[in-house]
C-alpha cells in the first residue's frame, strides 16, 4: 500500500478524500495548512501528495516545484476550482501528474491516485483493483434523471452504444445536462473503472488548450488523452476550438485510429465524447469548423432538449436537488408544496437544469419550515405566473405571486402615485397635495432626492 499526503484547507473536502484513500487501502496523512503539509512531504516522503492549489500560507505551485526538485519520486495531483484551471495545466507543466477539478467525483480521485502511483510505481497500485463497484459517486454528475420521452430516449441510447467506441457528438442548450449524459456514458461502458476527464475548451487560451490536449513542450504522455488512457475524454463547448487546434486533433484522431487498426498497444486508447451549444453541421457549412473534423467527431449524434419541452422533467428532478442538499449539509430533505412546484413546472428555464438547481437551492435557504413555499422561490420564477382575475378582459393577468404582500403593496402604491402625476401633468406639488401627503414623502415613495422643483 502507498503513502500519501493529503494538503486542503477546507476541513470536509480534506476529510472525504483522506477516508476514500484510507479506505482503498492507503496510509494517509492530513493538513489544513501548506507549512504543515510540507514538513509531512519532507518527513514521510510519500509516494503521493494531493494538494489544492489555493491554500492560505503556501502557493500550491511552489509545492509542486518543491516535490519535483526534491522528492522527484513523489507523485503529484493537484486539485482546483473551474476558474483556475489554466494554472493547474502549469502545475503539470511544472511536475504534477494530472488535475481534478472541484467538484469532481470520488471515484475520479480512486482511479486517478491508482494511475499516479502505478506510473511512479507499477507495484504500489497493483493491490487495488480499479473496480467499478469502487467508485463513490457523489452528486448527479452520473445520474440521468428524468420521465419524460425525450430523455428515456436518451436512456435507451445511452445504453446502446455505451460500449461502441465511436465518438459521440452532444449538442444542446447551456444547462441542459450534456456533462451528465457524457459522465452516463461513460460509467454505463466497460470504460467506467478507468479516468472520465472532461475539458472545457473555453476556458483555456490558445497554447494552453493545446498543451492540455496534446501533451507540454513535445512530450505527449502528459496530454489529456494520455492521462485518461483506458477511459473517457469529454471536449465541452469544442465550436470554440482555434481552427489551427482543430487541425492537430483532426491529426491525431487519424494517428490514434491507425495505431489501433494496427494493434499497436503503445498508444492512447480512449473515448471521445465532445458537446456544443450550437449546431456543429452548420458551423462546419459556415466554415468556422472543419468539415472532416465535424465528421469524424459525429460518428453518434445526440440532441439533449431543454428543460421547457419536457417539464414532467421538472419534479424528478427537484426531488433529486433537494435530496442532494440534504446529503451535502447532512440534515433532512425539504419537500415542496403544489403550489411552488406548480410555479417550477410552469417558468421556461432558460438556464435549464443548472438555473433549476440555482432555485431550488436558493428555496432551500429561504424556507423557513420543512417545506418550500412560493415566497422561497426567486422573485423571476414565482412572478411569471398567469392566474385567473375576474378584472381581467381576457380572463387572466400576471400577478406577482410569490412575492410579499408588502412587496405588492408598494408595487400598486408606485403605480397609483404615477397616474396620478401624469393626470397633474407632471407636477408633483399638485400631486403632493391630492394624495394628501408631503412632497417630501412623495420624493421618498418615488425614490428621488428631494429637489423641491415644481412644473406648476
Amino acid at each position: 500500500m502507498a503513502k500519501l499526503v493529503i494538503i486542503d484547507d477546507e476541513a470536509a473536502i480534506l476529510e472525504l478524500m483522506s477516508k476514500l484513500c484510507r479506505a482503498a487501502g492507503h496510509t494517509v496523512f492530513g493538513h489544513t495548512t501548506g507549512i504543515d503539509g510540507m514538513a509531512a512531504i519532507r518527513q514521510q516522503q510519500p509516494d503521493l501528495v494531493i494538494v489544492d492549489l489555493r491554500i492560505g500560507d503556501v502557493n500550491g505551485l511552489d509545492l509542486v516545484s518543491m516535490c519535483r526538485e526534491q522528492f522527484p519520486n513523489t507523485a503529484v495531483i493537484m486539485v482546483t476550482g473551474h476558474g483556475s484551471v489554466e494554472t493547474a495545466v502549469e502545475a503539470m507543466r511544472l511536475g504534477a501528474y494530472d488535475y481534478l477539478t472541484k467538484p469532481f467525483d470520488l471515484g475520479d480521485l480512486i482511479k486517478t491516485v491508482n494511475q499516479a502511483l502505478a506510473r511512479n510505481n507499477p507495484g504500489a497500485a497493483a493491490a487495488i483493483p480499479i473496480t467499478a463497484s469502487a467508485s463513490v459517486r457523489s452528486g448527479s454528475a452520473s445520474k440521468l434523471i428524468g420521465h419524460s420521452d425525450a430523455i428515456q430516449r436518451i436512456f435507451e441510447i445511452v445504453r446502446r452504444v455505451a460500449d461502441n467506441d465511436s465518438p459521440v457528438l452532444l449538442e444542446g442548450e447551456f444547462g441542459v445536462g450534456k456533462h451528465m449524459v457524457a459522465r452516463a456514458l461513460h460509467e454505463a461502458s466497460r470504460r467506467s473503472a478507468a479516468t472520465y476527464k472532461e475539458l472545457q475548451c473555453s476556458s483555456l487560451p490558445e497554447e494552453t488548450l493545446e498543451a492540455e490536449l496534446f501533451g507540454h513542450m513535445g512530450t505527449s504522455n502528459t496530454g489529456i488523452f494520455s492521462r485518461a488512457n483506458g477511459g473517457t475524454v469529454h471536449l465541452a463547448e469544442v465550436h470554440v476550438m482555434p481552427t489551427r487546434i482543430q487541425a492537430q486533433l483532426n491529426t491525431f484522431l487519424d494517428e490514434a485510429q491507425a495505431r489501433r487498426s494496427a494493434w499497436n498497444t503503445n498508444g492512447a486508447d480512449f473515448r471521445l465524447v465532445v458537446s456544443t451549444t450550437i449546431s456543429l453541421e452548420e458551423a462546419a457549412k459556415k466554415g468556422t469548423f472543419r468539415e472532416d473534423l465535424y465528421y469524424k467527431l459525429s460518428v453518434v449524434p445526440l440532441k439533449i432538449p431543454p428543460l421547457r419541452d419536457r417539464r414532467e422533467d421538472i419534479k424528478p428532478l427537484t426531488d433529486h436537488f433537494l435530496k442532494e442538499l440534504a446529503e451535502r449539509t447532512d440534515s433532512r430533505a425539504k419537500g415542496i408544496d403544489s403550489y411552488a412546484l406548480e410555479f417550477l413546472e410552469k417558468y421556461p428555464w432558460p438556464g435549464n437544469i443548472s438555473e433549476l438547481r440555482n432555485a431550488v437551492e436558493r428555496a432551500c435557504a429561504f424556507a423557513e419550515g420543512d417545506r418550500i413555499r412560493p415566497a422561497d422561490l426567486p422573485t423571476k420564477v414565482s412572478q411569471q405566473i398567469e392566474v385567473p382575475t375576474p378584472q381581467a378582459a381576457g380572463g387572466t393577468t400576471q400577478l406577482p405571486i410569490g412575492s410579499t404582500l408588502d412587496d405588492f403593496i408598494r408595487g400598486q402604491e408606485r403605480l397609483f402615485i404615477n397616474d396620478t402625476l401624469k393626470y397633474n401633468n407632471g407636477s408633483r406639488e399638485k400631486t403632493a397635495s391630492m394624495l394628501g401627503i408631503s412632497i417630501a414623502t412623495l420624493y421618498r415613495k418615488m425614490g428621488l432626492n428631494q429637489e423641491r422643483k415644481t412644473t406648476a
